[in-house]
């Protein structure tokens, strides 16, 4: 198999030994869980249940905000305790809604529908937007919306995102190997939605094993075939995945898959389609890896929506040295949290704890001009000078140099030897001109 890639990137090591042989584990039912009100791009839900009120593990408790939106449901059964802000893996406070359990996981009636490939797209997309359903890969778009592009769009290829480039997470790997059947399932669903007759499943290289599998399941399937990658980062960004399976370049300036006719799902949001479109599930649960070197056992863990990254950490021996960072997420994109005491998202595919030295923060330095961030950087901007820009509050300059196209990846601060902080440069600046739109809205 001849590998594909993208350019600029970085090589770093993958870290994925603590927990890749770690097979899927049923984290126990959480006596009490907050499910936040924005696990996703676009507007919060809206609570639809009050203080007191019981409820059914699967029950509606929130309503969609809006188009660009999803609800959100109970992952446990039990009683409305507390509707208030709460820590969130973002790592700030924002509204949620907290139940505390019965001990029973008493469900809603599910249903199986086993012509469920012969239900119309109409039915196919309410089913998808009424489970709650969202990408699982990090960035939390509301999954029907990315299935209804706007008319006079045509999609031809559907890309699954089976990559997971970023270091220490394995959950994905997890279920290509264990639930490759479902993940299949649910990619055909995916291509029926939007008419695509070409279906792709990314993975890289380290992960030779899913490749085989998966590579034999669709051996005699239309249309349908994987693609290898080569093992660099951001391998699974929306763009370079496009780019290395299909040799489509999608627009910087706001450009979308759509734009050459791709949409592109993670491999857990695609179980999550089939679940949604089969039984009516919602999604209530998924798996996340609970990693990194002072981790006592490192697992995958099948966990409900809400449960608190504490309990998950005590399920796994906690820790054999003292915690120097917590992290949801991978340690490129993911969020240092202040507390354990934080609830699990739809879009958390990792806890990763850090001893007090890996921690440590090295000084920042005077930009030495080498040009580093300009050879890594996958979208083909310049680092340096939108993070000068952002200093000197150039925002017209830091705008025209692209600082909103940036996707934060983190490539241009990994081999900056200067150590300069340009992600958050990047992210104030990206703040501050949303700002500054804001006002000119309004004016």
């Amino acid at each position: 198999m001849t590998l594909k890639t993208f350019l600029g990137g970085v090589h770093s090591h993958d870290f994925k030994e603590f927990s890749k042989l770690s097979a899927i584990e049923k984290f126990p039912l959480p006596k009490k869980v907050v499910i936040p009100l924005s696990q996703h791009i676009g507007a919060p839900s809206k609570p639809i249940v009050k203080l007191g009120d019981t409820v059914l593990t699967g029950q509606k408790i929130s309503e969609a905000g809006g188009f660009v939106s999803i609800p959100m449901h109970a992952s446990i059964s039990g009683k409305i305790t507390k509707i208030a802000k709460f820590a969130h893996p973002v790592g700030n406070l924002q509204m949620g809604i907290e139940i505390t359990g019965d001990g029973e996981d008493k469900w809603i009636d599910l249903v199986d529908e086993e012509n469920y490939m012969s239900l119309s797209i109409d039915e196919m997309k309410k089913r998808i937007a009424e489970a709650g359903v969202c990408g699982m890969g990090g960035a939390g778009f509301p999954t029907h919306v990315k299935l209804s592009p706007p008319t006079g769009i045509t999609i031809d290829t559907v890309i699954l995102n089976g990559v997971e480039c970023e270091p220490y997470l394995t959950a994905d790997y997890r279920l290509m190997l264990e639930r490759a059947e479902d993940i299949i399932k649910g990619l055909k669903i995916i291509m029926k939605i939007v008419n695509a007759p070409k279906g792709i499943i990314g993975i890289e290289a380290n992960k030779p094993d899913a490749i085989k599998l998966i590579e034999k399941m669709v051996k005699k399937e239309k249309g349908l075939k994987v693609v290898g990658l080569k093992v660099k980062y951001p391998q699974g960004a929306e763009k370079q995945l496009i780019y290395a399976t299909t040799g489509r370049k999608v627009p910087n300036k706001g450009g979308l898959p759509m734009a050459v006719n791709v949409v592109v799902n993670n491999v857990a949001t695609s179980i999550a389609v089939y679940e949604a479109v089969r039984y009516k599930k919602p999604l209530i649960e998924r798996i996340i890896s609970v990693t990194g070197h002072i981790v006592k056992d490192p697992k995958n863990l099948e966990a409900r929506i809400g449960s608190f990254y504490s309990e998950l950490l005590e399920f796994c021996g906690g820790t054999k040295d003292d915690i120097g960072k917590v992290i949801s997420g991978g340690p490129m994109m993911g969020f240092a949290i202040p507390t354990l005491e934080t609830p699990m998202t739809k879009g958390s595919s990792g806890l990763l704890l850090f001893d007090k030295k890996e921690a440590q923060k090295d000084v920042e330095h005077t930009c030495i001009s080498c040009g580093g961030c300009v050879d890594v950087c996958p979208l083909n901007l310049i680092p340096s000078i939108m993070v000068n820009s952002v200093r000197y509050e150039d925002w017209e300059m830091a705008e025209k140099t692209g600082v909103m196209d940036c996707m934060k990846c983190g490539s241009c601060a990994f081999v900056c030897p200067s150590n300069i902080k340009l992600i958050q440069w990047i992210d104030l600046g990206k703040s501050k001109i949303f700002e500054l739109r804001k006002a000119e809205k309004k004016a």
